[in-house]
């Protein structure tokens, strides 16, 4: 594990930043490139007075997209000289990559300089970094990531998570990662006592692989110490239904569904495009449902939900789409902002620790 002299260094924000919310920024992660990057920041800034950022990156790059923007007063740039590319592998960033624009994000976090951080970089690669610079909650043997999901509840989506952080969970990663989810429930979402649904083949209890079974008991059990409504078993087609706030599944399971999700989303909207556009009455009748369209467009915008975050560790990451434009951006600095303004950290490091005992039960 890398260490070095930071590590007993008294934590601060920058005071160019006093009295903001600092988010950190890997501005040279993704790939737009850091133009969109600083085009995201400087629409979330202009929605919100409170925030502040301090991005990563080329110097010589980011001062004169900064200055473009008119963000001088909200950013502090962090010189960084080298980028984590799509395709390094996590093993060789590790090794290699401290002089990254997101190894600095991360250790923006870890000084406690930001509350949290924001990427469109390399997903493993900035989820092996976040683990070795952050270190896991204790008790946490697996991070997970989380996303939000369309769905027809009150408030428009649900958590699910794993989708990707580690092919394989056993039933206390199951229960770790329904505690997690609900915290980012509430505090994502302001959903006072989110439900919880575990992912399977069936919702009858006998249905299921062994750890599923297990998962079942564990997460019941907790659910009154927990604060959060377990709804039991679910299937994937009750996932957008609005019956359910939390989806808790492995990270294999969860990111087939999220893959598959995005691209039948993607299909829908070509084929409206398509049927529209193939007679004239279809597009005179495009015409009369544009605004329809339109709302169920903005909807239905990935761009929108942009933003994974990394549960399970010491600090706040959030995990943007890499081909994300400067909305897409902006959404991911948005969400950062609401769990940094919530505490969501802390929070989310005493919910884990709220389930040691159960764990410890566990045979």
């Amino acid at each position: 594990m890398t260490t070095d002299a930071q590590d007993n260094l008294p934590s601060a924000i920058p005071s160019e930043l006093a009295g903001k919310v600092v988010i950190s920024v890997d501005a040279m992660g993704g790939d737009r490139g850091p133009a969109t990057v600083v085009a995201g920041c400087a629409m979330s800034a202009r929605k919100n007075p409170d925030i502040g950022f301090i991005l990563h990156g080329r110097v010589e790059e980011l001062e004169p997209l900064v200055a473009k923007r008119g963000l001088a007063d909200r950013c502090v740039i962090r010189d960084a000289r080298e980028v984590v590319t799509m395709d390094a592998k996590p093993s060789v960033v590790m090794r290699r990559g401290k002089d990254t624009s997101m190894w600095s994000a991360i250790d923006s976090v870890r000084d406690r300089q930001a509350t949290v951080a924001v990427s469109c970089g390399n997903t493993g690669a900035l989820m092996a970094l976040s683990m070795v610079r952050l270190r896991k909650l204790p008790g946490v043997s697996r991070p997970a990531i989380a996303c939000l999901w369309p769905s027809r509840s009150p408030h428009g989506y649900a958590v699910m998570l794993d989708v990707g952080a580690d092919i394989r969970a056993d039933e206390g990663d199951l229960l770790q990662y329904a505690l997690m989810g609900a915290s980012y429930a509430r505090n994502g979402l302001d959903i006072a006592r989110p439900r919880v649904g575990l992912l399977n083949v069936g919702t009858e209890e006998h249905k299921g692989r062994p750890e599923l079974k297990a998962a079942h008991g564990l997460m019941a059990e907790a659910a009154a110490v927990s604060d959060y409504e377990f709804i039991g078993f679910v299937e994937g087609g009750d996932i957008p239904r609005g019956e359910v706030d939390v989806i808790v599944t492995d990270g294999f399971t969860g990111n087939v569904a999220l893959k598959t999700a995005e691209g039948t989303a993607s299909l829908i909207r070509d084929l409206l495009k398509e049927a529209f556009r193939h007679t004239i009455l279809s597009r005179i009748a495009a015409l009369l449902a544009f605004t329809s369209m339109r709302r169920l467009s903005k909807r239905t915008d990935p761009r929108r939900v942009n933003g994974g975050v990394f549960l399970g560790l010491n600090g706040t990451i959030v995990k943007s789409h890499g081909s994300a434009d400067a909305t897409g951006v902006s959404a991911a600095i948005k969400l950062a902002f609401q769990l940094a303004q919530a505490g969501f950290s802390d929070r989310l490091a005493a919910r884990v620790a709220s389930t040691s005992p159960l764990r410890q039960d566990m045979p």
